[in-house]
């Protein structure tokens, strides 16, 4: 059995999202200091849609992979369901993980979770 499904290497060699949004409303950064992996992910929220995310990372092909797939599962969905993204959900996407790679899929999990913090922050703010 291979150690990584295809759909980690298709997102590996050809990750979807990467880059850096300008005028992103929700920008979360996370990393682990054991495997040294750093995540960063930039949300465009609109209307309580996610119209555009971006991601940074810098890290193994698991994270990248882990990145690259949730940016897809994200991409054009209401905050709501967004928020309910779990890292078990990043890693059956891809067709699993190995088990000494799952942090990769909870790094892209927090990621997430942190940009939307920082989104609702933001939002905050500018309501009072």
């Amino acid at each position: 059995m291979a150690l990584y499904s295809e759909k980690v290497m298709d997102h590996f060699r050809n990750p979807r999202n990467v880059g850096v949004i300008e005028d992103a409303n929700g920008i979360g950064e996370v990393g682990n200091a054991k495997c040294g992996d750093i995540m960063k992910m930039y949300l465009k929220i609109e209307d309580d849609i996610v119209q555009d995310v971006k991601f940074e990372t810098f890290g193994c092909g698991s994270a990248i992979a882990s990145s690259s797939m949730a940016t897809e599962l994200i991409k054009g969905k209401p905050v709501s369901e967004v928020a309910q993204l779990t890292n078990k959900a990043v890693a059956e996407a891809l067709d699993g993980l190995p088990a000494y790679k799952m942090h990769c899929s909870v790094l892209a999990e927090e990621a997430i979770q942190s940009a939307l913090a920082d989104y609702y922050s933001k939002k905050e703010a500018t309501a009072e």
